[in-house]
């Protein structure tokens, strides 16, 4: 079995990029950050590439984001963790199609991931939610800008506020995947999809994507994002939620 943490395959013009820690729910160490920016830039680059899917290795989660035993200290503690670069948002310089293929629990970063792709297919066991506030972070890969963009506002800041997820039958009804269907058929159907616009004019459709992305101007939304996101990731409650996790019980939050 390969042991690294995303895994990168193309075929039939298709790009498969698989987050590949299913033991850990997929949780995202800081190489697996690299490695899903580096196979990203990978698929742009590669003329033979016309779509991207992005999976879940097993089948009970897509990914449960960071793992925060390794990547919150390091960012509290002042580090570059990659996941606080403003240019590595996932998926924003990528202008082939980004399909997300999602079983299971998709949760704070793995949530953020598919925030950044273009086409969502689901499972009906799947649920989406932000739990970063309930451990005194923010998703900041993104999602404050992204989230409000993409479904209606109310939905948008109850899963930002409240740190409570919602099921697969809720994130169809409010838009923010394209088809729910039985676990199984999750991926072979995202492969249809992404074969089918592999047979379109290439140009065309990188073009129809760019002009949709640049036309939204979210490059200064990201900065400001980045700002006001490391304001919380130096206060005494971002150190203090991730250990209290870690630690198996409730945080003691002051405001500082």
């Amino acid at each position: 079995m390969n042991a690294a943490p995303v895994l990168y395959d193309v075929s039939d013009g298709i790009a498969t990029i698989t987050l590949n820690r299913p033991e850990k729910l997929n949780s995202l160490v800081p190489e697996a950050f690299e490695l899903l920016a580096s196979y990203s830039s990978q698929a742009q680059a590669d003329d033979g590439v016309q779509a991207i899917i992005i999976t879940g290795a097993g089948d009970r989660a897509f990914s449960v984001g960071g793992d925060l035993g390794e990547i919150i200290p390091r960012a509290t503690a002042g580090e570059n963790v990659v996941v606080l670069d403003p240019s590595k948002r996932f998926f924003s310089d990528v202008f082939k199609p980004v399909i997300a293929a999602v079983n299971g629990a998709c949760i704070a970063g793995g949530f953020e991931i598919v925030l950044g792709t273009d086409l969502r297919i689901a499972s009906a066991e799947a649920t989406f939610g932000l739990a970063e506030v309930r451990v005194g972070v923010v998703p900041a890969a993104g999602t404050h800008v992204r989230l409000p963009r993409q479904i209606p506002w109310a939905i948008a800041m109850q899963l930002l506020l409240t740190g409570e997820p919602i099921d697969a039958k809720r994130a169809h009804e409010v838009g923010l995947v394209n088809e729910v269907l039985p676990a199984a058929d999750v991926v072979p159907r995202a492969r249809e999809i992404a074969a089918s616009i592999a047979q379109c004019g290439p140009v065309a459709v990188r073009t129809a994507k760019e002009i949709a992305v640049r036309a939204m101007a979210l490059e200064p939304a990201f900065a400001l994002e980045h700002v006001l996101a490391e304001r919380v990731f130096r206060s005494d409650d971002a150190k203090e939620g991730p250990l209290a996790f870690t630690q198996k019980r409730p945080p003691v939050f002051t405001g500082r």
